[in-house]
């Protein structure tokens, strides 16, 4: 096996090579806490002879934006992605964007108009997959794995394994043990598969992501503090899975081979989610033709501005949408009240929001015009959400952990001296490491 390895890494000696773990939803704060307490020993060894540390992930701290941004090295203005979904400005139905809406170059665009090839493996927001030179299995949001595939024989042999795309979180309405099963059986899967096509085809760029970390924050971070809970030995032996691949991993790319890990955001305990739509119609700023309503399709003339997961802000303009009701000179001065009335919402006498940032401050490019006019970042504990449905501003759902844009990870087997890292250094960095020059990205290079 090593001798047939080496001759795989090896099918284009002149090339630059590059390999990516992404571990959706991980912490780096929980990373080093768990080195520390010995849990995970590859990553301890591996930590010594690179750089790990702390990153910042998208605004607003998804993943559909911010593996868009790792995957384009560009920010949401020009890539198109603000989050998973959209609302349509003449019906105001809902849109799941997908790939055709990433209107960058990726990664292995660009690896492949150089003749590397990239081997892409379960990364959010590549569905449906394209046509590349390589092989790509989509990430969540998948709908059938035929159509999230390319090649055919890249399909065929997922199939053939019974490939997970994603957990099975409804699980969870049955018991936190089915889901911890279910969380277990889909990470064996995906490891499987990723090991595979890392070990028996030819890649310049290899990039396979875990999706099974954000799972497991989501419904079970009460099981990472609570020694009694039912799921709290899962949630530790399934770090000490993790670090295992993390160490099968580096032992195939080797101190040679430029080995990254990142996460595309951090996680946190939840003490409460905010509705941020239920605010709004508390405020008088949102109104519905019908209670409660289903969707936005029942928002009223009269609404002035309304929330799309998690925290965007749009202002209900008489010039961009169908039914808007605010004049363009109203903009700006709306705008700061909003500001000023989010930071100082407040929960059981607890400030809500950290910082409002107005579109500008974060956002440009092409597709500027589609961006939220403010995203709001919550205090660590308060998940964000855009739910039109929710009758009270703070409640609590089957979700434990929520997302953090601070506290992502990002490791490098090479020293790096810059500071301050944003997901958008990554592309840029990667692009470099395999020997590609004059593309252009709004992120640097860290190498």
């Amino acid at each position: 096996m090593l001798g047939f390895l080496k001759k795989k890494l090896s099918s284009n000696d002149s090339s630059k090579k590059v390999i990516v773990l992404g571990i959706d939803g991980v912490p780096y704060s929980l990373l080093v806490r768990f080195m520390n307490e010995g849990l995970m020993p590859n990553l301890s060894a591996i930590a010594k002879k690179g750089t790990l540390t702390d990153m910042n992930a998208s605004i607003p701290e998804v993943s559909s934006t911010s593996w868009s941004t790792f995957m384009t090295g560009v920010n949401p203005g020009k890539h198109g992605i603000y989050g998973f979904m959209e609302v349509q400005k003449d019906s105001y139905k809902w849109r799941f964007p997908n790939s055709s809406d990433i209107k960058s170059g990726t990664l292995w665009d660009m690896a492949g108009r150089h003749d590397k090839k990239s081997i892409v493996l379960n990364l959010p927001s590549t569905y449906p997959a394209k046509k590349l030179n390589g092989i790509l299995t989509a990430g969540f949001v998948a709908l059938d794995l035929k159509k999230a595939t390319y090649p055919e024989s890249a399909y065929e042999y997922l199939k053939s394994i019974d490939y997970r795309m994603d957990v099975d979180t409804q699980k969870a309405k049955e018991s936190l043990s089915a889901l911890s099963a279910d969380i277990d059986q889909a990470f064996d899967i995906r490891k499987n598969a990723i090991l595979h096509f890392l070990d028996h085809e030819e890649w310049d760029l290899f990039i396979g992501v875990i999706t099974e970390t954000d799972r497991l924050h989501h419904y079970l971070w009460r099981a990472l503090e609570d020694k009694s809970h039912s799921e709290h030995e899962f949630f530790i032996n399934f770090y000490k899975k993790l670090d295992a691949l993390i160490g099968e991993f580096y032992k195939r790319a080797g101190q040679e081979i430029p080995f990254i890990i990142v996460s595309d955001h951090g996680s946190t305990a939840i003490k409460k989610e905010i509705y941020l739509n239920s605010w709004l119609r508390e405020k008088g700023y949102l109104k519905f033709k019908k209670e409660p309503p289903g969707s936005f399709e029942e928002i009223s003339e009269d609404s002035r501005v309304f929330v799309l997961d998690p925290s965007r802000f749009y202002i209900h303009l008489k010039e961009k949408y169908s039914r808007g009701c605010v004049d363009a000179g109203e903009y700006e001065g709306l705008r700061r009240k909003l500001k000023e009335e989010l930071l100082s919402l407040e929960i059981d006498g607890e400030k809500i929001i950290k910082t409002v940032f107005m579109k500008e401050e974060l956002y440009s490019g092409n597709l500027y015009n589609d961006a939220p006019d403010l995203v709001a970042l919550p205090v660590h504990g308060y998940d964000l959400k855009g739910a039109v449905n929710k009758t009270e501003t703070a409640g609590r759902s089957q979700l434990t952990g929520g997302h953090t844009r601070d506290d992502a990870v990002f490791f490098i087997n090479r020293d790096v001296r810059e500071r301050d890292i944003n997901i958008l250094d990554i592309g840029p960095t990667i692009i470099s490491l395999l020997g590609i020059k004059g593309e252009n990205f709004d992120g640097r290079c860290l190498v």
